[in-house]
């Protein structure tokens, strides 16, 4: 089965029932010059785990673009900084569309560059195809949904720019959603007003829900039925006993500002539940049911008294109102031997920013399917599992951490000084050391005041916050500098910088 349509200046097309039969869903995606191969599988039996395990995998070969690889031995190395990024993209646009009961079964995306024109980012086709395989598929998943990317070129907007026309729009956003709704953003801009950034959302919601009725087609006439899964049914009268022990303890703990008092609080409050719980149970083998189902529950009353709160007194988990930021400090030139240095702190969330500069020598390499790029500003990020109070195995940077330094990147590149103004390498690195919800936004206010430290003349400083959303029926609340439970057990977490 094969659906084209006309998407910006290219024909997208989508055909399935080719080639990786033995997949739950497979399609083969084409985009100009440009093919991605998606296939999708999820494991027919349960995992036990108490969370969603999806895996979105994005990689480019190297034959894709008429290239042979560099490294030793010849073959793709592992995942690069591009690859990484756009994968957590489409785990972004797709994790909120599979039910919230199905987390029983591992589902694996795979999504895979076969042909690169050189012109078309594949970013897009990927996201595409992964939306229409799942769409296809018996496994369960809410959507289908599109994705566009939306630039501004001389004043007119452009869907799916070229590599060349992108590196021109003083815009550029990836844009998801449904046919009723616009789910995820990202992107930057060069300081564009509001109300610009809002009429380009919704011109790119246009086209999405154009490519979701090409999906649908394609749905009508390849489409399987969604595979029966289990849905537990928790006891009523355990949770009757849950509410009743616990739902007024867990209430007074809104309103306590830090985090591990918090914290410690309600690990208390789960225990003693625990422990009276397991009191009435008799046989010994329905223990570790009882005590899985029964963290369930709490976890419920936490979020339904945290939502509450919020909705019906506008008071929040540490007892801010919802406009509310928490206190700020900022110190600059703290490390003595450092180019430029600083540290930002927001109530529990701290970053230490240290800025380098370097020769041309220094720049930062990034090999991907349009060949060879190299970068004056770059910006790492780093999470020690020591920022909350954690211990956790030290390994190379992960996905998030990639992300997170992407983001603060992208917010601060446009203030940084023209190649011919200022004509040094800029190296900023994040070190995270205390971490409540925002780092990544720490990291830019962080980040432009080392720059500032060490003598680089930014454009204009440059800030981020996060905001956040509860939302039940027609009420709905926004929240000014997020927490770690409120993005959580909230409905939107949005990270916000500018001039």
């Amino acid at each position: 089965m094969k659906v084209e349509m006309q998407l910006g200046s290219e024909k997208l097309s989508i055909e399935t029932g080719k080639v990786a039969k033995q997949a739950d869903g497979a399609a083969w995606v084409q985009y100009g010059g440009t093919v991605v191969l998606v296939a999708v599988v999820a494991e027919k039996g349960e995992t036990g785990l108490d969370f969603f395990p999806l895996t979105v995998d994005y990689r480019e070969k190297s034959y894709a673009a008429g290239r042979i690889p560099s490294v030793y031995g010849r073959r793709e190395p592992r995942p690069g900084v591009n690859e990484l990024l756009t994968a957590r993209l489409i785990d972004h646009c797709i994790r909120p569309l599979f039910p919230t009961n199905y987390n029983k079964s591992e589902v694996q995306v795979m999504c895979t560059v076969l042909s690169s024109d050189q012109v078309h980012p594949a970013n897009v086709p990927a996201l595409i195809g992964t939306s229409a395989v799942l769409s296809i598929s018996d496994i369960p998943f809410n959507g289908p949904v599109g994705a566009v990317t939306i630039g501004r070129l001389d004043g007119e907007f452009v869907i799916n720019p070229t590599y060349e026309e992108l590196e021109r729009c003083e815009l550029e956003f990836f844009v998801s959603g449904t046919a009723d709704a616009v789910m995820s953003v990202e992107g930057g801009a060069h300081e564009v007003p509001e109300d610009e950034v809002i009429d380009a959302i919704v011109a790119a919601h246009q086209e999405i829900k154009e490519i979701i009725k090409l999906q649908d087609g394609l749905v009508a006439v390849d489409g399987k039925p969604t595979r029966e899964y289990k849905v537990k049914e928790i006891d009523a009268a355990l949770n009757s006993r849950i509410r009743s022990l616990a739902t007024v303890k867990i209430r007074e703990s809104i309103g306590m500002d830090d985090k591990q008092d918090r914290e410690g609080y309600l690990e208390q409050v789960q225990e003693d539940v625990l422990s009276a719980v397991l009191d009435d149970v008799e046989l010994e083998e329905e223990t570790p049911e009882v005590t899985k189902d029964a963290l369930s529950i709490l976890s419920d009353i936490e979020k339904e008294e945290m939502r509450q709160s919020i909705l019906n007194e506008g008071k929040r988990v540490d007892g801010r109102g919802v406009k509310d930021i928490r206190l700020i400090s900022g110190e600059v030139a703290i490390l003595p031997r450092v180019h430029g240095s600083a540290l930002f702190t927001r109530g529990q969330t701290q970053a230490l920013c240290v800025a380098t500069l370097g020769t041309k020598g220094d720049e930062d390499v990034n090999r991907s399917l349009t060949g060879e790029v190299r970068n004056a500003f770059f910006l790492h990020y780093n999470f020690p599992p020591y920022s909350t109070g954690e211990v956790k195995r030290i390994m190379g940077p992960g996905r998030r951490e990639i992300g997170h330094g992407a983001l603060a990147e992208k917010a601060i590149s446009p203030v940084i000084p023209d190649r011919d103004d200022f004509r040094y390498t800029i190296r900023v690195v994040s070190e995270i050391l205390e971490s409540n919800a925002s780092s990544s936004m720490a990291t830019v206010c962080g980040a432009t005041l080392a720059l500032m430290d060490g003598g680089v003349p930014i454009k204009k400083p440059v800030a981020g916050v996060g905001v956040g959303l509860i939302k039940e029926e027609d009420r709905e609340v926004i929240l000014t500098d997020m927490l770690g439970t409120e993005d959580f057990l909230g409905d939107m977490d949005f990270k916000v910088a500018g001039t």
